[in-house]
This record gives structure tokens, C-alpha cells and sequence, in this order.
């Protein structure tokens, strides 16, 4: 099982930073045997909590520069003594038993609203935890339906010793745990296994934990905090402690003496965790990122600058999309309508929100007989598939699908992976999805076989446009009106210039899948574009659209995310999971704030969906890797090791 491990020190009982950087790493150290996938620690001090996790094993976190500067952000070496300062620290050696190591946020400590808590063991009942806490549905991590319940029992009012009895009254498995209750200012540590020890001084000054005795013994053998020899206590099962980070004062608690105790049925005077001090992430280098004060574009954007009010330049730059309107539409439209019931346009269908509701506006309210176009390069998911099915069967629209070699695309994807994997560069994951991008020499191609002139994409709509994918690789785009086939001569140019030098750098790019990169990148950029782009000519409304879709086609929408944009593919989670870990924002960033600049929705709005937006989609991520071909938390843990983009000061 996993190894939990800290101590609290009262003001004037410890001694100065170097001791208090050799305790934390040895009971790290000492700690490893217990688990090797994952390592997390939280240290508290009074201004704050610093949290650091990572999916590595002990032995290669304690050797990485970044922690060592994670110790010396949070203890500061010119802070000589710890002489008047009370301090804190648990930490977690992670066995995986529920929930993969290589997201970040299942690694322990968890953090919660009013706890940091680390727990060793397996719940078995997760789900009615959450539902008794009124949190109901399912978690990828047990341990944190564990501290959602201790934690709605305090913000119910209960006091800390009757909240932990009733958690652990009705949590079934095993359970030890050591959390901070950040309101009340006291460190529990709890057990119903007897999986945890503890040594104190005398009178109160030091408290320090682990789940083994010898880990301790050994700590203190080894001299640390100069607490020299002590008696190694055992929890006894059903039995917690409650120490005061004030003064390390010790409370003993008997978890069965109220076995079930409801919390107060009243509120507490003082919303939860209103005096609680501050969570800090400080895993990464990039710490809390500097956005625009107009829209939600952060400072890792590439290109980005920020005026004396902190308004970007893009914010600058921005013109609001004008449409040609529906008049104009039509009269394109009109070269092409037939009377005699035959197919009179080609839709490029992916079975996405956009292309779905343009189908339906071509058929149900612009009166065309549109033919519908789907390319399958292997990674249009079930979803999509199902989606296409509702829109084709209601509205009565033939649909043509074209089949790539799919084992061979997947193939070619998995290539590419691991040679980006080899020498990882955000300016080549369009690399990724260079496959989708025949669906330009498809639509051509049918084209030419039914003898239908007109062929619609529905694209063109600018809220949509990531100008950071080319922005990587160096180069910033022009306005194109969200047409690939629109970026200026010269910014081709460079792109292909930059992709070549990625080329020679990284001979494994050198692969089977070169042909085929080179054939995407001429019909993505230099084949001829005859296409009519729907949404340069009709509005794009979100909600309009869900709202049409869900409930007059009951369009199905992802389970893991409230977002309809990108659900129609089986990349998207994974290129902006591995955007949103290295540069700390993703495509739907730039989606939500062009939102914001055209007046859709507001500042606070969009910083609230974005966190939403940018939560790993577990199962769409698992889908990807089981279709391509690679083990998910191998690829996830190499892309947490490649280096956070800093900003420019």
C-alpha cells in the first residue's frame, strides 16, 4: 500500500532551513519502499500551503531540480530560523490501486476546499461517500470521495473529531489518513488498519508520522530535527489523533464513540475555509500564469503581449467577424439548388456540433438536398458516429463515408507520437492529425465521381481559430478567416521551413509515416480551395445550436464535459491535454476568449469554464491510446516530465 508520512512543529521547536530540507527529504526517502508511481507532499506554513506532486517515484523526484526549488520557494534559504513559526508537512508515496498516476490531479495530497489530505489504503464505497456528501457520481480516484465526505461534514458544522468518526463509520475498506483541516488550523491523523505511527517530544513541540515503525525509527536514528531518541507509538485501529499546528498540542479520538454522528443540521457561522490560508500549486515553474485582463489568453501564448492595464494585444487586434449574410448565401446556394429531388451539395460531416447543425440549416431551412461527406481516418469516435446517424435518419440525407487505410493512419499517428515523444515540440503536434486532413482530397474526389459542383464545409467560423498551433512553430498567421488554405504564400513558407529543421533535428520523424505527412501538408496548403465555408456567410450562435441539436435530434454530448466543441474526433482530448500541461492553456482558451471579445459571454465566465474545458477527459484519452496503439500512462508520464513553458518577464 502507500506510504503517508509528516510532522508538525510547534514555533521555536525546529531549527533552521537546511534541517527542515533534510527531515522532508528523508521521510520521503525512507518512505519509497512503500510506493513508487507517484510522489506528492504539502508543506504549511502560515501564510500558506505548498503542494508539489508529480507521477514519479521518490528516488527520481528527490534527485529533480524542481523540487529541490520547490523546498527552496516554500522555505526560503534567507529565512535562517524557524524560531517563531509553526510548520507542517504530510506527504504521500503512491501505490496506484484507483486512478492513474500520470494525471496530476489523482496523486495525492488531495486538495479540497477544507482539507489537504493523504491517504493509504482502498475505499471500497466511493460512490455512496460522494452521494452521502451530496456529491454524487463517480470519481477516478477513492481517496478523494474519502475527503469530499470528511470535508462536507465540516462545512455542515461538525466539529473536526465527530466529522472524522462519521466519515470513517461510513466508508467501507481500509483507511489511514493524515489531513490538515485548513480552517480549524490542526493536523488529524486517523487509521481503522492500524497503519500508522507517530513519535512526539515532551512537552509538546514536535509531532512526526509514518506508516511503518522502523521508517520512523530509522528518521529518528538518523538525527533529524534533532528529536533524538523517542518512543515510536502505534495508532491502534479506530483510534485518530488531532494536533494543533498552533503549538502541536495532542488530542487523542476514539472514531467508534460516535459512530455515525450526523453533523449539525444548521450551517456554521463562518463560510467554510473563510479563514483558511491559501492553497499553492508549486509543482511546476510556471506557477500561477498571468492572463489578459480582457479575455482569458495567458502569458505562455505565443506572440502575446500586455499593455500598462494588462489588456492584450490580441484583445488589441481583434475585429469582430462580419458575415456575408443570408441573402448572400443564398444566391451561392441558388446556382446549385435542383428541383428533381437529387443530391445539389456535398457537406463535409464529422458528426461535430458544426457540421451537424449545418446540415440540418441546409436541409431544413435553406431548402438544399444536400449529400452528406464523412472521411473515417480512424478516429471518428462511436459518439460521432451515432450523432450522424440521428442527423442523417431524421433529416433523410444520404451519407457517403470514405475509409482511409485505418490500421496504417493509426499507425502513422503512434509514429509521430513517439518521435515528438523523443524530442517534444508544441509547434509540431498538428503532425498528429495530419491524416484528417485528406478529407480535402476526398471531398474533391467525390466531387468529380457524382458531378456535384457545390461542396460546404461548415467552417469559418473565427471564435474558432487556434492561431497558437502555427504561433509554436514560430509563425504568426494572418487573418484567413478559419481556411487553412487562406494563410498568406509566405507564412506557408515558414511553416514548411519550420517543419523541415524539426525534420533534420529529429530523425525519427523519418519514418513510414513521412509520405503521408507530406501529402497532407500540399493538400492542406496548396491544393486549390473551391469550397464554400458556411459561417463566413451564416451567424454561429452556440447556443442556438445545442439547443437545436439536443432537443430536436436528442445530438448526444460527452459525458465528460459540459463543452460541445470537440467531441466528434478521438485526438482533441489528447493534443489539448498535452497543450494545457506544458503551456498552461489549450484550444478552448482561445475559444473562450474569443468569446469574450465579441461580447458572448464575460471575463468571470470564461475563467470559469475554462477550468471545466481543461479537465482530462479520461475516457476519451483511454479511447485514443487503446485505438492507437500506446499505453496511456506512459505517454501521460513522459509528457509530465517535458519542461512547463515559462514566461517572458
Amino acid at each position: 500500500m502507500c506510504g503517508i508520512f509528516g510532522f508538525v512543529a510547534a514555533p521555536g521547536a525546529v531549527g533552521d532551513n537546511t534541517s527542515i530540507q533534510q527531515a522532508v527529504r528523508a521521510l520521503v526517502r525512507l518512505s519509497e519502499p512503500r510506493g513508487r508511481e507517484a510522489t506528492g507532499l504539502a508543506l504549511a506554513l502560515p501564510a500558506e500551503i505548498a503542494v508539489y506532486r508529480r507521477p514519479l517515484p521518490p528516488g527520481r523526484v528527490l534527485a529533480r531540480p524542481g523540487f529541490q526549488r520547490f523546498l527552496d520557494e516554500t522555505l526560503p534559504s534567507g529565512r535562517a530560523s524557524f524560531a517563531g513559526v509553526e510548520l507542517a508537512m504530510l506527504g504521500h508515496c503512491r501505490l496506484v490501486t484507483n486512478g492513474t498516476q500520470a494525471i496530476e490531479a489523482n496523486n495525492q495530497p488531495v486538495l479540497h476546499r477544507r482539507l489537504v489530505g493523504v491517504h493509504n489504503g482502498i475505499i471500497t464505497n466511493p460512490d455512496a461517500l460522494l452521494a452521502q456528501a451530496g456529491v454524487p457520481g463517480v470519481v477516478e480516484l477513492d481517496s478523494e470521495a474519502l475527503f469530499r465526505h470528511f470535508g462536507s461534514q465540516l462545512d455542515a458544522g461538525a466539529p473536526v473529531g465527530d466529522a472524522l468518526a462519521c466519515t470513517f463509520s461510513r466508508l467501507e475498506g481500509e483507511a489511514s489518513i493524515a489531513a490538515i483541516a485548513r480552517e480549524e488550523n490542526e493536523l488529524v491523523l486517523a487509521t481503522n488498519s492500524g497503519c500508522a505511527y507517530y513519535a512526539e517530544t515532551a512537552p509538546p513541540g514536535v509531532l512526526v508520522f509514518a506508516s511503518e515503525a522502523h521508517i520512523l525509527r530509522t528518521f529518528l536514528a538518523e538525527g533529524h530535527l534533532g528529536l533524538g531518541a523517542l518512543e515510536v507509538r502505534h495508532l491502534a485501529p479506530g483510534r485518530a489523533l488531532r494536533v494543533s499546528l498552533a503549538d502541536a498540542a495532542v488530542a487523542g479520538v476514539d472514531l467508534g464513540a460516535r459512530r455515525g454522528a450526523p453533523a449539525p443540521a444548521s450551517p456554521p457561522a463562518v463560510a467554510p475555509a473563510a479563514r483558511a490560508r491559501p492553497l499553492v500549486e508549486r509543482t511546476h515553474a510556471q506557477g500561477e500564469l498571468r492572463r489578459c485582463s480582457t479575455c482569458v489568453l495567458p502569458a505562455t501564448h505565443p506572440f502575446i503581449t500586455f499593455d500598462a492595464d494588462g489588456v492584450c494585444n490580441f484583445c488589441h487586434e481583434h475585429v469582430t467577424q462580419q458575415v456575408a449574410g443570408r441573402e448572400a448565401l443564398l444566391r451561392e446556394l441558388d446556382r446549385h439548388r435542383r428541383s428533381d429531388g437529387n443530391p445539389d451539395c456535398i457537406v463535409a460531416f464529422s458528426g461535430g456540433r458544426d457540421s451537424s447543425y449545418g446540415l440540418h440549416l441546409l436541409k431544413t431551412e435553406l431548402g438544399m438536398t444536400p449529400l452528406a461527406f464523412t472521411y473515417d481516418w480512424g478516429l471518428v469516435t462511436d459518439l460521432a458516429r451515432r450523432n450522424q446517424a440521428r442527423l442523417c435518419g431524421r433529416l433523410g440525407v444520404e451519407h457517403v463515408i470514405r475509409a482511409a487505410n485505418i490500421p496504417a493512419q493509426r499507425r502513422y499517428i503512434r509514429r509521430n507520437i513517439e518521435a515528438w515523444l523523443a524530442r517534444p515540440r508544441l509547434g509540431m503536434i498538428p503532425i498528429f492529425m495530419a491524416g484528417d486532413k485528406f478529407f480535402y482530397s476526398h471531398a474533391r474526389e467525390l466531387k468529380r465521381e457524382t458531378g456535384i459542383e457545390l461542396v460546404v464545409f461548415c467552417a469559418g467560423n473565427d471564435l474558432e481559430r487556434t492561431p497558437f498551433k502555427t504561433g509554436f512553430a514560430g509563425v504568426r498567421e494572418n487573418n484567413y478567416s478559419n481556411r487553412l488554405f487562406g494563410l498568406a504564400p509566405g507564412k506557408k513558407l515558414q511553416l514548411a521551413g519550420y517543419y523541415g529543421w524539426q525534420f533534420l533535428t529529429n530523425p525519427r520523424y523519418f519514418n513510414e509515416s513521412l509520405g503521408n505527412s507530406l501529402r497532407s501538408f500540399y493538400a492542406t496548403f496548396v491544393g486549390v480551395d473551391d469550397f464554400l465555408y458556411l459561417y463566413n456567410y451564416e451567424p454561429w450562435d452556440e447556443d442556438t445550436i445545442n439547443r437545436t441539436l439536443i432537443s430536436g435530434y436528442d445530438w448526444e454530448t460527452s459525458p465528460e464535459s459540459s463543452n460541445t466543441w470537440r467531441i466528434g474526433d478521438g485526438y482533441t482530448a489528447f493534443i489539448n491535454y498535452v497543450y494545457h500541461r506544458v503551456a498552461g492553456f489549450s484550444e478552448y482558451d482561445a475559444f473562450r476568449s474569443h468569446q469574450v471579445r465579441d461580447g458572448v459571454i464575460d471575463r468571470p465566465t470564461a475563467m470559469r469554464l475554462v477550468v471545466d474545458d481543461n479537465r482530462p477527459r479520461l475516457n476519451e484519452l483511454r479511447d485514443f491510446a487503446r485505438v492507437i496503439g500506446f499505453n496511456l500512462e506512459e505517454v501521460l508520464s513522459r509528457v509530465e516530465e517535458i519542461p512547463r513553458i515559462r514566461p517572458r518577464a
